[in-house]
């Protein structure tokens, strides 16, 4: 059972080359984010879930509390639940985000602040 906190990843070295492991016998949801060229997501939220993102690609800016950041391809961010954050695509070309969300999901668990699409609130 999932009690909260930043997971632990685990790497593991192989003969041929290694694995990283985000996640082992916890209830998550993994997807992959695709952000356009331009495209900017709402500024929010989550009551119950903790999220840790994975920078598929460059270009990508994530505001993270009073942060803001250019992650590389690679880099890992943990956004604890509470966390206001946003992600964005400033780049030429699209942007993706490998995302394993830990705890419950439900789409409906999104507490928009800012959203240049209309859709503020839960």
């Amino acid at each position: 059972m999932y009690s909260g906190g930043k997971p632990p990843s685990v790497r593991v070295e192989k003969p041929w080359g290694r694995f990283e492991q985000y996640t082992h016998n916890l209830p998550s949801t993994v997807k992959i984010i695709t952000v356009d060229p331009g495209g900017i997501l709402s500024s929010q939220y989550h009551h119950r879930r903790d999220e840790l993102w994975v920078v598929l690609d460059p270009g990508a800016k994530v505001e993270l509390g009073d942060e803001v950041l250019h992650p590389a391809p690679g880099e890992k961010l943990y956004i604890p639940r509470e966390t206001v954050h946003r992600l964005s695509c400033v780049g030429e070309r699209p942007v993706r985000i490998l995302e394993v969300s830990f705890g419950e999901f439900d789409e409906d668990d999104i507490v928009r602040l800012e959203d240049v699409y209309g859709r503020i609130g839960p």
